[in-house]
């Protein structure tokens, strides 16, 4: 069951989107109001969105919707769990309720970005995302990425709101030169 204030942000993401056919501008009118809802997030988390996972860093649905055009997320993370190097093919915005979420950037310098082999990718900056904080991405460029937890860190829970059902995405290899299209199960609530 869907609470009025989970509601009430799924129905202003998808005015947005709606009225924001440019990602970017898409993620800035969407962005506060993940702001909004990190202060609500008590009024709408239940325990299955807190699932942990010890072999890797926990996706559990919250809302996704009928048809694909967006899917929300709380993302669970212990100490030591990291993401693959990956990118989205959809925009997307995320905030931290909990811990200090750390995000390695990665660019992709070959020329032809449609190709699986012969990607070029290199190491840029550094993101240390702490509770409170509200970030974007879109893609075209896809934004490629690795984000995790250090050993020593305290455990992180963020929130993933995503312009499409969030079920696949690709993995860069980089000692193959590579990417993959991977398809992902969620926990779903």
């Amino acid at each position: 069951m869907t609470t009025p204030i989970l509601q009430n942000f799924v129905d202003a993401c998808c005015d947005c989107a709606a009225k924001h056919t440019e990602p970017a501008d898409a993620v800035s009118a969407i962005a506060p109001h993940m702001y909004a809802l990190l202060g609500a997030a008590d009024s709408f988390l239940k325990p299955e969105h807190l699932r942990a996972d010890p072999a890797h860093y926990a996706r559990n649905a919250i809302h996704i919707a009928a048809d694909s055009s967006l899917s929300l997320f709380a993302l669970v993370w212990t100490p030591g769990q990291w993401t693959p190097i990956h990118d989205h093919g959809s925009w997307g915005v995320v905030g931290i309720l909990q811990g200090t979420l750390h995000e390695r950037s990665y660019i992709r310098v070959d020329a032809d970005r449609e190709q699986d082999a012969g990607i070029d990718l290199r190491r840029g900056g550094v993101l240390l995302l702490a509770p409170g904080t509200v970030t974007s991405f879109v893609p075209n460029p896809d934004h490629i990425h690795v984000t995790g937890v250090p050993e020593d860190a305290e455990p992180v829970v963020s929130l993933h709101l995503y312009g499409r059902n969030m079920d696949s995405f690709h993995v860069y290899d980089l000692e193959t030169c590579s990417r993959a299209r991977i398809f992902v199960p969620h926990n779903e609530s």
